[in-house]
This record gives structure tokens, sequence and C-alpha cells, in this order.
């Protein structure tokens, strides 16, 4: 009974990080919308955040949808772990090609574009912000932390932090601008989920099971 009760609280907070992964994307989070993309693979980058969603914790689901993951990591050759540390309102620009290593702890409202690599050989990977946004072909090596609001431009490369609200470019990346912070990043979760209430659910889900 202890497990049925416990496997019915995963799916609540599951499902409330699916809603804010959906709205991201542009679209009314209602169920019905979300299980017709599903049904369909309208969004194929929604689906897989989707699925892995559903892998990171005990539930009702979690067999197949460990088996859709890896499925699809296969087919858009994305390796994001579901036991990776993820905040609500993830969005993959594209939905290919795109690696995240285990370690890595990314914060809500986050961008990843197509080639990304967030990487290390160390077993210490970046820190993400909030309402980050990570152009095309990125790659982020070891450590480093990125602020809050930042925008990291297509092809940088990044070696050291990155300070709040920062646009950096380049190889390695170097800041050039700090306008308009955040500017990429539409349709973020707060806009459908009270934000300290969100806050609290993620911070017992990873306290609890991760």
């Amino acid at each position: 009974m202890g497990k049925i009760v416990k496997n019915k609280k995963n799916l609540k907070k599951i499902f409330t990080y699916i809603k804010c992964d959906y709205a991201r994307y542009g679209k009314s989070p209602t169920l019905f919308n979300i299980v017709a993309d599903i049904i369909t693979s309208r969004n194929h980058s929604f689906s897989y955040c989707f699925w892995l969603r559903l892998a990171s914790l005990p539930n009702a689901f979690y067999w197949i949808a460990s088996i859709m993951h890896k499925r699809l990591s296969k087919i858009y050759g994305i390796q994001i772990y579901p036991t990776t540390d993820i905040g609500p309102g993830l969005c993959l620009g594209h939905g290919i090609n795109i690696i995240v290593n285990p370690n890595a702890i990314i914060g809500r409202n986050c961008n990843l574009s197509h080639f990304t690599t967030i990487g290390s050989n160390d077993g210490k990977a970046a820190i993400i912000g909030n309402n980050v946004y990570i152009g095309p072909s990125v790659c982020i090596v070891e450590d480093v932390i990125i602020g809050d609001s930042s925008i990291i431009g297509a092809g940088a490369v990044v070696v050291k932090d990155v300070p709040k609200g920062a646009t950096v470019v380049g190889v390695p990346a170097t800041v050039v601008s700090y306008r308009e912070p955040g500017r990429y990043i539409r349709n973020r979760c707060e806009t459908f989920v009270d934000i300290t209430k969100l806050e609290n659910i993620y911070k017992n889900l990873n306290k609890d099971y991760l």
C-alpha cells in the first residue's frame, strides 16, 4: 500500500514537470493536448522530455517510459539520463544530438539546442541556472557555473563561469553583452504553475528520490 501511495505522489510531481515542459513549446498544457501530442508524435522534442520525466522516478509507467526513453535516445542521438537533476520547463530545440553529463545540474526554463554537449571527464559537470538559453553546437566543459538568464551563442566553447545575465560567444566563450538577459526564454513555466509551490515540489523530489 505504501508503495502505491509513493508512486501516486511521484506521478503528481512528474506530471507537474511535464506540464511545464509542454508549455515551453507555446501550447496550453492541458491533459488532452499533451496526450494528443504523444499519440501523434507531433513534437518529438517534447515526446523525449515526456518519457524522460516518466523514467526519472518509480511509478506505474516507469518500465514503459524507460523503454521509450532509450528508444528515442537512439533515434535522435540524445543522451540525457533520467537521473540528471533538471528543473521544470525544459525545452529541446530541434531535439537532436544533445549530450548531457548525468552529473550536470540544470535549472528551470532552460533551452538546449541541437548539437549541444554538456560534458566532463572528471565527474563534475556544469551547474546551469534558471532561464538559460544554450545555442546550437555549444560545448560546456567541466564544472563551470552558468548564471541565471544568460545566453550562450552558437558554437561557443565554455571553459569558465558565465556571469548572470551575460551573453557569451566564441572559442573560448567571452562576454559580449548584458543586454536583455533571458530574452530567448519564452513561455516560462511560472506562467502556468505557482513558482513557490513548484520549487517546493522540486526540492522534495530531489531530497526524497534522487
